[in-house]
């Protein structure tokens, strides 16, 4: 009798495919290893003239100062511009923090709850690294060596260097050290800005003929979700279309037309809304942004001038940025004649506004009658600080090139009355540690769209001359 054959094992599956038991079961979360890195941020001097409350805003991490930044903060406290501001409310603020304890070692900085401060001597880096790499023993040099110190120091932090001087970010990286920019008080993301306007297309005719007739309308329904507050917006229905601003507090869509502002017709819809914003009573913010030759600072000339029966004098500034690092003492003169090559583009366009008039017309008699008496000056930004400005139109042009304490020490100095206009282009920038993000007009026009009394536009064409428009779009 022959014995019967052993059943058949089933085949083994493949190690690829691993059975529906085993896919089933979660996965096992991955285990730290080690403890998560403290933060060691080392902060550049520019960081601290840039904001000057800058050492608390690093939550709980620790905080170091080189003290080649505090030799270089002492000879930025004398002066009247901002960074000297800066300097000397820095050094205050240091000395409240520091009080009686040793700069040389980590000092609790409200009581634990923001980290640490501590001030790294010179002497502390033995053996500079910088003096192998680099021929010359610059200050940044020295604040590379301070921070490339503590993280020999410190192995078990992550020591960061903070600056807004990209060059100097570059070299820590050469040296592999971690480099950022300081981030407060920096636009998240400009490359959809706010333009103040929006186009909408199929709008129901009747809200645009309500316009044409009655200067505006109250079915404010017919903006959908683009409703927001001082906006401007073109409206369209086929070939019908309408120019409108919307406020919250009228809860309506007020027709906006091209008037002439003491000479100056727009020329496009942007600069229809930029005079309608200007010489609206209800606004007493506005900021104009656009390339060069849009037509800004003409058009804050030309709707501050139509308004000099509402306001006792018009200002003129701009922030004075020096070429080949030069700076006013450097030009012969009193202070007038000293800032009056900045301000050369201001009294341009003051004299092409003049220029739209003949000498015996009275606009033209009006606008020489209002610089000898005053009623027109130029004011240096430098000594804004301080003052209160009431029943005054305040321009300040090329506002890009303003940090965003600056922007808001001159918005607060605005009294009873008084109309602030910025404006400026963000793509040019011509200070060293400002950029399209960081800048004070582009941090206003951030924080406070959709506010009461606030209203942005941008201008989008170059009315300047057809060779401007080449250059701005293919240069």
């Amino acid at each position: 009798m022959s014995t019967p054959p052993a059943p058949k094992r089933p085949p083994k599956k493949s190690s690829s495919q691993p059975s529906p038991s085993a896919e089933a079961k979660p996965k096992p979360k991955p285990q730290l290893s080690g403890k998560v890195k403290t933060k060691i941020f080392v902060l550049d001097t520019c960081v601290l003239l840039f904001d000057h409350t800058a050492l608390k805003n690093f939550e709980d991490n620790k905080v170091a100062l080189p003290i080649t930044v505090l030799e270089e903060l002492d000879r930025f406290k004398v002066g009247n511009e901002s960074k000297h501001f800066e300097a000397r409310a820095c050094i205050r603020s240091l000395d409240k923090l520091i009080q009686d304890h040793a700069v040389h070692d980590w000092v609790p900085l409200d009581n634990g709850q923001q980290g640490a401060l501590k001030i790294v001597m010179d002497h502390d880096c033995a053996g500079a690294v910088t003096d192998t790499v680099f021929s010359e023993r610059t200050n940044d040099h020295k604040i590379l060596d301070a921070a490339l110190c503590l993280q020999a120091q410190e192995p078990d932090s992550k020591v960061v260097l903070v600056s807004k001087d990209i060059n100097l970010r570059l070299k820590a990286k050469a040296l592999n050290l971690p480099a950022e920019d300081y981030q407060t008080g920096k636009v998240k993301d400009n490359r959809h800005m706010f333009t103040g306007k929006t186009t909408l297309e199929n709008i129901d005719c009747d809200v645009i003929r309500r316009m044409h007739v009655d200067g505006q309308s109250r079915k404010v329904s017919a903006l959908g979700d683009a409703k927001e507050n001082n906006h401007f917006y073109v409206l369209k229905d086929g070939s019908a279309s309408a120019m409108g601003y919307f406020n919250e507090q009228k809860r309506a869509i007020t027709r906006v037309d091209k008037t002439y502002a003491f000479g100056i017709k727009p020329r496009n819809a942007e600069q229809a809304f930029a005079l309608h914003a200007i010489q609206n009573p209800d606004v007493n913010l506005v900021t104009v942004c656009g390339v060069a030759g849009t037509g800004k600072t003409l058009l804050a000339l030309a709707g501050a001038l139509e308004q000099h029966k509402r306001y006792d004098q018009i200002i003129l500034a701009r922030p004075i940025v020096a070429l080949s690092n030069k700076d006013l003492g450097f030009l012969p003169g009193d202070a007038e004649e000293k800032i009056n090559p900045y301000m050369q583009p201001l009294f341009d366009n003051l004299k092409f506004i003049q220029g739209q008039f003949g000498p015996n017309e009275r606009k033209y008699r009006l606008i020489e009658d209002m610089k000898k008496d005053g009623k027109i000056t130029i004011s240096p930004l430098a000594y804004i600080r301080g003052r209160s400005l009431s029943n005054v139109v305040f321009i300040v042009d090329e506002a890009q090139n303003l940090t965003p304490h600056e922007v808001k020490t001159i918005v607060t100095r605005a009294g009873e009355n008084t109309k602030i206009i910025l404006t400026g282009d963000i793509r040019q920038i011509d200070t060293p540690y400002l950029d399209e993000q960081s800048n004070g007009l582009t941090y206003l026009i951030d924080r406070l769209r959709g506010k009461d009394l606030y209203c942005h536009i941008t201008l989008e064409k170059g009315e300047r001359s057809a060779l401007a428009n080449l250059a701005n779009d293919h240069l």
